[in-house]
């Protein structure tokens, strides 16, 4: 039997098209949901009830700056503590972040100006969104930063922007002979003129009455001032320093 014709199609319409699946959707995520921070700021940890146990900063996310002079010890104790906790922690060096820029650093050894301004700048705002990124993935994140309490320019309000009123800032102070005695051990542009170390401890002092909480780890090494660190934030987890 000879094969039958297909039928035409009927007028004004053309060819038969096979039925239409489900609207292609994106292809699907390969490694794993990654949510973005929602755009706001970090809020300031719960407080439990008077009734419950004190918190423990050891395994609650935090968000924790650690301000201090050149030679205070801030990464080495920033890198331990964050090494050595029970949740998923994150260390971010404001130094190491403005570094990045390589041809064209702005190096504010060689004079601030408005060049080393704008490169501090970006690279707080740029650790600011990282802190913030991690924390909304669930992993606490500790900055240090030689912040001054007489500069807004270098102060704690562009970190308050950037991460949010739920960071907690603990300033590093011990002795000048100590910080003195740290500078001389380091090399390239991270190493200070004596002068210059002098200068910047002596603005430090300028935190004592701030209300923010100071530890001097002159006598300490990095395990036990990593140590005194968890029991100050413990204290500001229950009582949020107002800054």
């Amino acid at each position: 039997m000879a094969p039958r014709p297909a039928p035409h199609p009927a007028p004004g319409q053309g060819p038969q098209q096979p039925a239409a699946g489900p609207p292609a959707g994106p292809a699907p995520e390969t490694t794993g949901h990654v949510p973005l921070p929602p755009g706001g700021p970090v809020a300031v940890p719960s407080v439990p009830p008077a009734t419950a146990a004190a918190p423990d900063p050891t395994t609650t996310t935090l968000a924790v700056l650690l301000i201090g002079p050149a030679g205070a010890g801030k990464t080495s104790v920033a890198k331990y503590w964050a090494e050595h906790r029970r949740v998923p922690t994150a260390h971010i060096s404001l130094d190491d972040v403005r570094e990045w820029v390589r041809s064209g650093f702005a190096d504010p050894q060689t004079g601030w100006n408005e060049h080393s301004e704008a490169q501090y700048r970006l690279a707080r705002r740029t650790c600011g969104f990282s802190a913030r990124n991690f924390l909304a993935n669930g992993i606490s994140c500790i900055l240090d930063d030689a912040v001054f309490p007489d500069r807004p320019v270098v102060g704690l309000g562009g970190w308050k922007r950037h991460v949010g009123p739920g960071l907690l800032p603990v300033v590093l102070l011990p002795g000048l002979d100590i910080v003195l005695e740290r500078n001389a051990e380091r090399s390239g542009n991270r190493r200070l003129t004596d002068e210059e170390v002098a200068r910047i401890h002596g603005r430090m002092a300028g935190w004592y009455g701030s209300g923010l909480p100071i530890i001097d780890n002159s006598q300490l090494d990095v395990p036990e001032t990593a140590h005194l660190l968890n029991e100050v934030l413990s204290r500001s987890i229950a009582s949020p320093p107002n800054w």
